[in-house]
């Protein structure tokens, strides 16, 4: 894990504004993240959370507005920022093992150009172990569950060694083995104060395993600590007609989740 980090793994976002086929997928997005801080980032689907990791690792242009890791703009911090896509973005049938998966979090650290030494091996063997699929190091990908193909990207984005992870949706369509796994490696890179973010549909682990929640609705609604975003107006305001507001509390019926109440 990190151990070359000489300066907090802060993370700024300035204004950013991200168009998707002429739209604006986001729109004046500032906030801040300090070192070791984790954050759930929550919305409605279409709020622009996977535009706004995607933008956050160079997948998406800005329109306007910065990025600055370390104090420094975006591009000199690339290796030390690991992403963790959907599922469903990824190309399951590329023929490539899952230890090849894996190995892929070591090319920033070595260039495209070097090969592999004994400490990426060592490194790569260290994070299969971590997330419990050793024994599937020579299976194709293709071949695994989706809670194991889960496993393979957080074991890859270990190999990283990073000082920021971005998980989009890592909760959705999994067994409650790789949940509860997930959730152990959240607490161990916790210790490590690494900077985590993480998109999700849950608001009740938002708000329960996060230290700071960012609502969003292509623009940011609320940024602070769960007590402070989840507020009936706040989460109506993000959720718009799928949020229906009782006796106080918020009630919010999302179109891919059950219901979560907050008071």
């Amino acid at each position: 894990m990190p151990n070359s980090i000489i300066e907090p793994a802060h993370l700024a976002v300035e204004n950013i504004t991200v168009s998707y086929n002429g739209h604006p997928a986001l729109s004046d997005v500032s906030f801040q993240v300090p070192q070791g801080t984790h954050v759930a980032i929550v919305g409605s689907n279409g709020a622009g959370k996977s535009t706004l990791f995607k933008a956050l690792v160079g997948l998406m242009p800005l329109k306007s507005g910065r990025i600055m890791i370390h104090g420094k703009p975006w591009g000199h911090h690339l290796d030390c920022v690991a992403y963790v896509p959907q599922r469903e973005e990824v190309d399951w049938h590329f023929p490539v093992t899952v230890s090849d998966v894996v190995m892929m979090g070591r090319y920033g650290q070595l260039g495209w150009l070097k090969r592999p030494g004994k400490k990426d091996y060592a490194v790569v063997a260290r994070s299969l172990e971590q997330m419990n699929i050793a024994n599937l190091a020579l299976k194709p990908i293709g071949d695994l569950s989706g809670g194991q193909q889960q496993r393979v990207f957080l074991a890859r984005a270990l190999a990283q060694e990073p000082h920021i992870l971005l998980m989009d949706e890592p909760f959705t369509g999994i067994d409650a083995s790789t949940q509860e796994a997930t959730l152990t490696l959240l607490d161990e890179l916790k210790r490590q104060q690494v900077t985590v973010m993480v998109s999700t549909h849950d608001l009740n682990l938002a708000g329960s395993r996060f230290d700071q929640v960012l609502l969003l609705n292509r623009h940011v609604i609320a940024y602070g600590t769960p007590a402070q975003v989840f507020t009936a107006a706040n989460v109506t305001s993000a959720f718009g007609a799928h949020a229906i507001v009782l006796d106080g509390k918020s009630v919010v019926v999302d179109d891919c989740c059950p219901p979560e109440m907050f008071e």
